[in-house]
Formats: C-alpha cells, sequence, structure tokens
C-alpha cells in the first residue's frame, strides 16, 4: 500500500546534497489562468533535475559491500547526474550506460562528477540492456531511475516539502509522468496526508504509458515512443510505481509538443528560466486541465522538474511555441494567380499580423500559399479567421494541429511534380549520429528513386526527415519489408492534406 512508503520518505537522510527548493508563485499564469500557481523548482538542484533525490536515497541505503563494489545505471541524462554526483559525494565508484545518442553536454557534465561513461546502444532500451548485462558480469549494484522503493521515497520529499512550505489548502498538483517514480513519490505522501488534494499525471502523448495502462488496468508496451520530451520518453511504466499510482492518482491527462513548448515560455516568463520539456510537462498539464474543467480560484502546484537543455533545442521550442499558446494560426490557402491577389488576400486578414508567408507556382489559374498568421490566444479567434476567409471565398485548409505541416512543410519551398509518378511519403525519426543516413541510402540504393527530402534536426538525440520516393505498387510488400529493417520510427504521410495541397 502506499502508506508504507510514509516511514520511508520520513526517513530519507538526503539533505546533505539534495537541497529544499523553494515553492514560487508564477504571478503571470496565476493571472492569465485565474489560480494561484504554484512552481516547485526542482530545476534549482545542484544536477538541475529532481532526480538527485532518489538516486542518493538509493545509494545511501548501500551496505559496504554494495559500495565497494560500486555502482551501475543506465540513463541519458538526469539520473546519470543525479547517480554520479551521489556517488562522488559517497566515494562509490560510478558507470553510467548512455545511448551514443546522449547530447555531449549530458555526456561531460555525467564525466566531471567522477563517473565512468559507457556508450551503448541509439536508445534508452538499448543501453538498459547493457548495464544490466555488466551489473552481472561485475557483480555491480544497478540503480533503477524509478522503479525502486528507495528511489520512489527520494522523489517523495518533494511532498514533504510542498506541504510544509503551504501549509493552507492546495487542490491539485501536476506531476510529469515518464516512468513513475516522481508521481508515485509525491502521491503516496500527498494522499497519506492531505487525501483531498487531487494528484494530477500529465504524461507526452507521445509516451503515454501511464495513460494506456490505466485504460487496460495493466502495464503496456507503447509500439513506438517520441523522445521531444526525452526525460519521460519512457515505453513501459513501472512495475513498482504502476501498483502506486493506480491508488494515488485522480486523473491521467496528455499534453502535445506544442503544448509543453508553450509551458516551457511560461516558466521562462515568470522565472528567467528555461525548464526542459520534461520539466515543463506539468505546468501544460495545469493549464490544460485549467481550459477544459474552467476551473478558477483554486490553489494549483506544478513541478518544474528539470532544466537539463540543449540551447540547440531552444529555436524549434520558439518556433512551436506560438502554436502551443494557440496564438498562431497555420493555413494553405488557394489564391487567384493574378495581379492584386496577395494584396486582396492580406486586406481580407484585416488587422491580423502575417508571421510566415510561402508560395510555390501551381498553375496559370490559382497559386498556393502556406501563411501563419498571429491571432489571439484561446482558439476562437483561429476558428473565426478561418470562417471568415471562406465567407469570402478563399478554398483553404487549416494546417494548425498538421504535424508534417508544422516539421516540413513550412521549411520547404514546395510545388507539385507530376512527372514524380508513384511517389509515396513517409516522415522518420533518424537517430542524430553519424551514419545514421548512409544506413538508409544504402538500403534505399538500386531499388526506388529518392523524389524529396528534407532533414529537419531540433537539437534531440533525433533527427526528423521527410522522404518521397518512387514506389510501383506492385512493390508496396517489399516496401514494407524495408521499413520495418530499417528500424527507425516512421509514419506515412502520404494521404496528408498538406502534402496533396503543396507537394503531391
Amino acid at each position: 500500500m502506499p502508506e508504507s512508503y510514509i516511514k520511508r520518505i520520513l526517513n530519507a537522510r538526503i539533505y546533505d546534497l539534495a537541497v529544499e527548493t523553494p515553492l514560487d508563485e508564477a504571478r503571470l499564469l496565476s493571472a492569465r489562468t485565474g489560480n494561484k500557481v504554484l512552481l516547485k523548482r526542482e530545476d534549482l538542484q545542484p544536477v538541475f533535475s529532481f532526480k538527485l533525490r532518489g538516486a542518493y536515497n538509493k545509494l545511501l541505503q548501500l551496505t559496504e559491500a554494495e559500495r565497494n563494489r560500486g555502482v551501475i545505471c543506465a540513463s541519458a541524462g538526469n539520473h546519470a547526474q543525479g547517480v554520479a554526483l551521489g556517488s562522488q559525494h559517497l566515494g562509490i565508484k560510478a558507470t553510467i550506460v548512455m545511448p551514443r545518442t546522449t547530447p555531449n553536454i549530458k555526456v561531460d557534465a555525467v564525466k566531471a562528477r567522477g563517473a565512468k561513461v559507457v556508450l551503448h546502444g541509439d536508445s534508452y532500451d538499448e543501453a538498459s540492456a547493457h548495464a544490466k548485462k555488466l551489473t552481472e558480469e561485475k557483480g555491480l549494484t544497478y540503480i533503477h531511475p524509478f522503479d525502486d522503493p528507495d528511489v520512489i521515497a527520494g522523489q517523495g520529499t518533494i511532498a514533504m516539502e510542498i506541504l510544509r512550505q503551504h501549509p493552507g489548502k492546495i487542490d491539485a498538483i501536476f506531476i510529469a509522468v515518464g516512468g513513475g517514480g516522481l508521481a508515485a513519490g509525491i502521491g503516496a505522501y500527498i494522499k497519506f496526508v492531505r487525501p483531498e488534494t487531487k494528484i494530477i499525471a500529465v504524461e507526452s502523448d507521445e509516451s503515454a504509458c501511464l495513460y494506456a495502462a490505466m485504460d487496460k488496468k495493466k502495464r503496456v508496451v507503447l509500439p513506438q515512443v517520441g523522445i521531444f520530451a526525452d526525460g519521460i520518453a519512457v515505453a513501459q511504466i513501472g512495475e513498482e510505481t504502476f501498483r502506486v499510482l493506480r491508488k494515488v492518482v485522480d486523473e491521467c491527462i496528455t499534453v502535445t509538443t506544442d503544448e509543453i513548448c508553450a509551458g516551457i515560455k511560461d516558466i521562462f516568463e515568470d522565472t528567467r528560466s528555461i525548464a526542459e520539456p520534461a520539466g515543463a510537462t506539468g505546468v501544460a498539464g495545469l493549464k490544460k486541465y485549467v481550459a477544459q474543467h474552467g476551473i478558477t480560484g483554486q490553489t494549483l502546484v506544478a513541478i518544474d522538474c528539470g532544466a537539463n537543455i540543449n540551447f540547440d533545442r531552444l529555436r524549434y521550442i520558439s518556433e512551436r511555441t506560438e502554436i502551443g499558446e494557440q496564438r498562431e494560426a497555420i493555413l494553405a490557402v488557394t489564391i487567384p494567380e493574378r495581379p492584386g491577389a496577395y494584396k486582396e488576400f492580406c486586406k481580407a486578414l484585416g488587422k491580423r499580423n502575417i508571421t510566415e508567408f510561402n508560395y510555390r507556382y501551381a498553375d496559370a489559374k490559382s497559386a498556393k500559399i502556406f501563411v501563419g498568421i498571429q491571432v489571439a490566444a484561446g482558439g476562437k479567434d483561429r476558428a473565426d479567421l478561418v470562417s471568415e476567409l471562406r465567407e469570402q471565398g478563399y478554398d483553404l485548409v487549416d494546417m494548425t494541429e498538421n504535424e508534417l505541416a508544422k516539421l516540413h512543410i513550412r521549411h520547404l519551398v514546395g510545388g507539385h511534380a507530376p512527372q514524380a509518378t508513384d511517389e509515396v511519403l513517409y516522415r522518420f525519426e533518424f537517430p542524430e549520429r553519424p551514419g545514421a543516413l548512409m544506413t538508409f541510402l544504402t538500403k534505399v540504393a538500386g531499388r526506388w528513386n529518392i523524389s524529396l527530402f528534407h532533414y529537419r534536426n531540433h537539437g534531440s538525440a533525433s533527427a526528423r526527415v521527410l522522404v518521397g520516393m518512387q514506389v510501383p505498387k506492385k512493390d508496396y510488400a517489399e516496401l514494407k519489408v524495408f521499413l520495418n529493417d530499417l528500424n527507425y520510427p516512421y509514419w506515412d504521410e502520404t494521404k496528408n492534406e498538406a502534402y496533396k495541397f503543396f507537394l503531391g
């Protein structure tokens, strides 16, 4: 039962290394939502994430013999830094297995804290399997990132601090979920001391393993996981964490990449700090929950759980933020191919600001434009704009929620290519490492002609790639084998409206 964690949490002696982080009011976000919004600033831990709490608490429970043999873990970032710093503090030899795709900033941070780094595999799962193999071979103690009672208890110390820092009523706490250790620890303590406070689990819609488990009433393995919010990109909720979460979580909600990006901006505007995507997921969930339920006048807490972000990712986040705030509409519009048509279209927009305008000649009668337009936050202004333009006779498609349009089309000078017969379009995530593209090209070589190629990296472990290939229908079975053998995440976009409108 979750109550069994209370003693573990109260006995967690982590404060000779971890710090008690502040519970700050987000004044701008509070004013915008009509609620009192408090941010628990775990981004201010020595390793810029809450992970230090659980990792260090686990290390403190080891026997002398276990400490002497050394420890090992698998992690692409925050847990690795927590284990490395905790081990350095206690004089324990630590080995950290990290995917080869891990950004150098995180690898260097772990090495700087005295740990030995082993780079293996292209994903967390491959790194984890190798770490467990080394555990058996070398007799090391494996420090799990979330599915361990001592790790869960360490994260639960956050809840103890929240109730001490805000003794008044708290209506709900919003917690990002990956493997579930953070939410399990906080939820177990809160539900024992303040059962009336709601625990809201928030997941990226690209890695919603808890949502899936709650729906099926058992743990499931997601067939595919997006890694934009890499700190919570987990395919299966932990066994122990799920046992606790199913008893303490009141609601589980998911948020999009755009909503997470908007949450990063919200945190920055109130604190002048930059959260990583996982760190802002709680805020994104809070905003969505408030909007869905029409909540006002409540006290709401969001856990700002991390700030380990690569500087290169900021350009991508900034680009997506306006959509996440619903302050930008992206439209595909057909206008007459004649002098003055652009001016007439701009006049139809009224006083709205154009944020982007892409054009490609289609034929002598019409032109296809891809246009970004600034709208008032909330979504109603966007709907009104679409309605107004249609009333004025414009043929358009709202692309604001179209992932292909946002990731690729807006960066392409498009155009139909009738000579590219039998074209199919696929969107991929390539691991961001040398050889990934060559692997793809080698497997395609001699099979089908590549008719379109667009590469886009956003400072993460994967690159977004759009590929058009000329594949006759008789080769579709072979194409399916090729895609599965390639083993890169992919999406068939051949029937996507954005493709048909601009490129097909």
